[in-house]
Formats: C-alpha cells, structure tokens, sequence
C-alpha cells in the first residue's frame, strides 16, 4: 500500500479527471438545450452527447498527461500556478478534440457552437475543483498515517536539517520521518531521537519504504542497500549536481530530490501495465476454458487418484511468495521436490550433476510423465497461470518467476524482483532452456533495466512465434 502510494495518488487523479470532463459536457448541454431559451439549429439526444463523450475522454486523458498533470511534484506543489495554467490549456485542448471528432464523424453534438464554448469553461472549473477536492482528500489520508511512506534520512549535510524539519511537520508531504543517520549537527533539537548510528541499523529497526540521500559519501553502499531492500531512493544533488540529474526530479519543500529508479516500471507505466495483464487474462481464460478442460479430463484418466493442478511456491515483485498454477506434469511422487531429491530418491544419484550442467533440463527427464512431456513442449501446461495474473501475482510479461532458494547466491537477485515477475519474458523468448542460467538471469536485468512497452510488444509477439515452434521447449 505504502510502496504504490503515488499510483494509487495518480489513480484517483485520472478518475477525477474522466468524472469531470463527462459531467461538464453534460452540464453544458442541459444548459443549452433545458436553460437556454434561445432556439438551436438542431436537435441532439443527451446520451448520444455523454457516449460520446465517454469515448473521447481517453484521448482527453493522454491530453491531460502530456502536459504533465499527473507528475506529483505538480499536483502537490506549493504553488497552484503551474497546475492551473495547464489545467486551463487542456480544457482547450480536450474541447477541441471532442470538435475535431464531430466534425469527422458528422454526428452534429453541438446544437450551437457556443456549447462548446461553455463546455471549455465548465471543464476548466470542474478539473480545478475536482484536484481540489483530491488533494483535500490525499491530506486527510496522508494525516491519518493510512499511505505515507516511512522515510530514512542520511547524509551530513544541511538539507538533512531541512528535510527532517519538513517532513517531520507536515505530514501531508506523503513521507513520515522514521530515522536519521547523520551527525547530530545536522538533526534538529526536537529529532534527535530519530537519530540512528549507521544505515544499517536504521533500516532493520524502522523497516523504511525510502532512503533520502544528502551528501555524496557511499552512495553506492546506500543505492545497494535500497534495491536489496526494494525501497525508493532519492539523492539530494548539489546545485552543480542539478544540471546533469537523471531520474524523475521531485520538490520536498524547497528541496528537490532525484528518485534514483532501478528500473522505469514504475507509477503509471506499471499501472497501464496491471489493467493490460487483467484484460488479456480475462480474454485468455475465456478463449481457453474449454482447452484447459480437455486438458484436465485427460489427466484425471490419466491418474485419477491425484490433482490434474500443481501448485509451487515462486517468488515475485518485492520478494513476496506465492502460488504458482500449472498443470501437473511431474509424476505425484517427486511434486514439490528438488532435482536432487528427486535424484536421489529414485535411486540415480548421478543424475543430479549431468541436470545441472545441461542448464536445469534433461532429455527424457524419468520424473515427467508422458502427458506431461506433451504439455511441456507445447507450453499448455503453463495455461492455469493465467489466474495468476489475473490475481496479479505475475505479469503477462517479466522474469522467469523463481523458486525460493534459486537466487540465494546471486548478486543481482533484488534487482529480478523489483517487477512483477511473468508467464513469458525476455529470457524465454531468447532460448527458454537452451541458455544457461546465468545468461538467463543476466536478460531478466536487462529486461528490469530497460523496461518500455515497446519492449513488452516485442517479446509477446515473439512469444507466440517461439511457442509455435516449440523452440526451447523441454
């Protein structure tokens, strides 16, 4: 709750916005139509207005968003100048584009031109309300504690001064002040219980969800310890520093703050990204109901003593756990075993270096049935994950979702699980099985890395090419 804060802020932002464009349109034309008493050239039916309305809100929408209103250093900015100077131009805008449409598609929506006038202005006033009333909203809830992310402070320097101040005093910032690590110089007077003698120890102790910066001593060792830990970091630049900043640049009060991000997936990328999954898990299982019926029917002929389902537990986004669907593949006597056991159980010891060395597969592996061979090599066994996404713990799209105990010793393993992990990924579709599995970890960074939509398309396209061919398949 507290880690998705501001999509949950941006959420409420393009609700607001979408009731408040709908609602004007249509208070304008009960104006003109109901109020108005001077005639109109034609008639109009208010529903038709409002559909229509309702499907050029979208366009509206990404209106809104290029002009950058659902950046929360604009939203909840001191100033209201910015917002509102560009709240006004996209009343324009948004106006203008429901004209464009009906003038293209000839539907006459405007009894008289001047509706159009009256809707520009009532879109003006009511986004500016409706942000007013949110931000009041997004005060409350920031005071009562419900979504404010718990912050760490460090750094020997004047603006851990200032920043432990402000956020220690308004709680409506979205932060509350969980510990300092600094020079008692740089606390102020009232703070100074906040004070914590190393990073480490404030972490462990005030289980923070992000890490403020100030100076430029160890800021590597601190960026680590934040992705190990999956928090937001920010570092306070200097104002040398400012000119060549990267990250998204954000004001806490006066001082502005780059959030370091580990990967671009985040806030409302990752948030278009969560309704993609729920629409394509929602069509997915309804085109492949009756497939995964066949499929069950057939393993319960098969053996009819045990579930045709498997459940393991994987690892996903933040490190959390949890149940992973799949069709029963593996003989029931060596279900939720490692290769090793497994191994060593059927008495074949021997097998379990030659399984690692071939990268985690084995051709004719003795613990796979031979339904269960099939489905592996058409990827069918992997359909009942489609409710996991829908439940949302994967993503269509992301790294492999991993066993506990499978990045123990790996370096980079907070990295992985900075996203969701996903049914298909970038690693699958460059070789599946054929790649080992440091390789296979070294795409699933990247892919946390260089995040873009682009590349999501990419690999769902070559994903149905890699399953077609059975390329990688074991």
């Amino acid at each position: 709750m507290r880690k998705k804060s501001d999509l949950i802020l941006r959420l409420c932002l393009i609700i607001g916005d979408a009731v408040a464009l709908i609602l004007s349109f249509a208070i304008a034309y009960i104006i003109r139509i109901y109020v108005d008493p001077r005639p109109y050239m034609f008639e109009a039916q208010l529903s038709d207005f409002i559909l229509t309305s309702v499907w050029v809100v979208p366009v509206m929408l990404i209106i809104i968003m290029a002009l950058g209103l659902y950046r929360k250093s604009i939203f909840l900015g001191r100033s209201r100048l910015p917002e509102v100077g560009r709240l006004f131009i996209a009343a324009i805008l948004s106006v203008a584009a429901l004209i464009v449409y009906d003038f293209f598609k000839g539907e006459n929506l405007f009894p008289v031109r001047v509706m159009a006038v009256t809707a520009m202005g009532l879109s003006f006033v009511f986004l500016v309300v409706e942000r007013a009333l949110v931000r009041l909203l997004i005060k409350v809830i920031f005071r009562k504690d419900y979504a404010t992310k718990r912050a760490v402070i460090i750094g020997n320097s004047k603006n851990t001064e200032y920043l432990a101040d402000y956020i220690a005093s308004r709680p409506e910032s979205g932060y509350r002040l969980a510990g300092i690590v600094a020079n008692r110089k740089y606390i102020p007077h009232d703070l100074k219980t906040h004070q914590y003698s190393s990073l480490k120890d404030a972490l462990k102790k005030t289980r923070p969800d992000v890490i403020f910066q100030t100076d430029e001593k160890s800021t590597e060792y601190v960026y680590k310890q934040a992705v190990n830990r999956h928090l937001l970091y920010y570092f306070v630049p200097s104002e040398t520093a400012l000119s060549s900043h990267f990250g998204e640049l954000e004001l806490i009060g006066n001082t502005p703050a780059v959030m370091v991000m580990a990967t671009p997936l985040n806030g409302l990328s990752a948030g278009v990204k969560r309704l993609f999954d729920i629409l394509f898990a929602l069509v997915a299982i309804l085109i492949t109901i009756i497939p995964m019926a066949i499929i069950w029917v057939i393993l319960k002929c098969a053996d009819i003593k045990h579930s045709a389902f498997y459940t393991d537990e994987r690892l996903t986004q933040y490190n959390r756990r949890f149940r992973c669907y799949k069709f029963r593949s593996m003989k029931p006597e060596y279900s939720g075993m490692t290769a090793e056991e497994a191994f060593i159980k059927m008495g074949k010891p021997e097998l379990i270096k030659k399984y690692r060395r071939d990268g985690d597969y084995m051709k004719n592996d003795p613990r796979i049935t031979k339904v269960g061979k099939i489905l592996r090599r058409t990827s069918l066994d992997e359909l009942p994950q489609l409710f996991n996404i829908l439940k949302g713990d994967i993503s269509l799209i992301g790294p492999r979702a991993l066993l506990p105990g499978e990045l123990r010793d790996y370096g980079d393993r907070s990295l992985i699980l900075m996203v969701r992990s996903g049914l298909t990924g970038f690693a699958q579709v460059s070789g599946r099985r054929d790649i080992p599995f440091e390789e296979r970890r070294a795409l699933d960074i990247y892919y946390v890395k260089n995040w873009s939509l682009w590349l999501d398309i990419a690999i769902f396209f070559k994903t149905i090419v890699v399953v077609l061919k059975g390329e990688g398949a074991k």
